[in-house]
């Protein structure tokens, strides 16, 4: 089973797998504190259409799909702010907009297994360039958070409080959300565009249920996006299923696990 190590394409997935099962859940825990989880999955489909358009005029998907999602990260806290009191029906347009833009540009693509790849993912398709752009992303990605750390915390617990310790909410919010969409973005060719989401909420959900505190619960959560997401590739290179599918319902499995390991006590 290990001499599939061997092969670069799983050593180019391998790679993107670790980065991404550090990303994802550092994203997942501001995103599950401040109750947008939805927002993973607006952005996916923004990327998706991204993909979709850059498949469609011989441009890097992974780079459109980069773009197209910082822009409607841009939308979203722009509607958000327009909308204060609903702000999560910024999500819903922007979800509804990637939905109809992937749809429409979808019908124009020659190589309809290329865009496959990206609804739920692909350990094949990863190339050398795209492997360059998720680990440059990736690192960028964590130092930000790593510096924002003590911002994102107070933000995620109770947002007016921290603006009136000084905080520059709507600033950091916008610098978040702008991560998020790079994260969504560069975790779509390997973990698939409509689960992603899953791979921030899930690890996070069941950090919650053994962890004690925020870094604790930050930690863990980590652990087991690495656990899901390793796991996940190598039953995938094994029996040859999607990455996306096989990695959510490892996680599920923890989750519904702890979740009697806990009625127990």
């Amino acid at each position: 089973m290990f001499d599939i190590f061997q092969m670069a394409f799983m050593q180019r997935a391998l790679v993107i797998a670790i980065f991404i099962s550090i990303v994802t859940p550092l994203i997942g825990n501001t995103i599950v504190l401040k109750r947008l989880s939805s927002i993973g999955d607006a952005l996916s489909h923004a990327g998706l259409a991204g993909v979709a358009i850059g498949l469609c005029f011989s441009w890097s998907p992974v780079v459109s799909a980069i773009v197209f999602s910082v822009i409607s990260a841009l939308i979203i806290e722009y509607i958000r702010r327009g909308f204060t009191n609903y702000s999560e029906m910024a999500t819903a347009i922007v979800l509804s907009f990637g939905v109809g833009v992937a749809a429409v540009f979808s019908g124009f693509i020659k190589n309809a297994a290329s865009f496959n790849s990206f609804l739920f993912g692909s350990i094949v398709a990863v190339s050398t360039f795209e492997l360059v752009v998720v680990v440059v992303l990736s690192i960028a990605v964590i130092i930000i958070l790593v510096l924002l750390y003590r911002e994102l915390f107070y933000i995620a617990f109770d947002e007016e409080s921290a603006a009136l310790s000084g905080v520059p909410v709507k600033s950091i919010n916008l610098i978040f959300t702008i991560l998020t969409s790079i994260v969504v973005s560069i975790a779509a060719r390997t973990v698939g565009a409509l689960v992603i989401s899953s791979l921030m909420v899930i690890p996070v959900a069941c950090s919650m249920l053994i962890s004690k505190s925020y870094k604790q619960n930050v930690i863990f959560s980590v652990i087991f996006a690495f656990i899901f997401t390793i796991a996940g590739l190598l039953i995938t290179a094994v029996y040859d299923l999607k990455p996306g599918g096989t990695i959510v319902l490892i996680g599920i499995a923890f989750l519904i696990v702890l979740l009697l390991l806990r009625k127990r006590k």
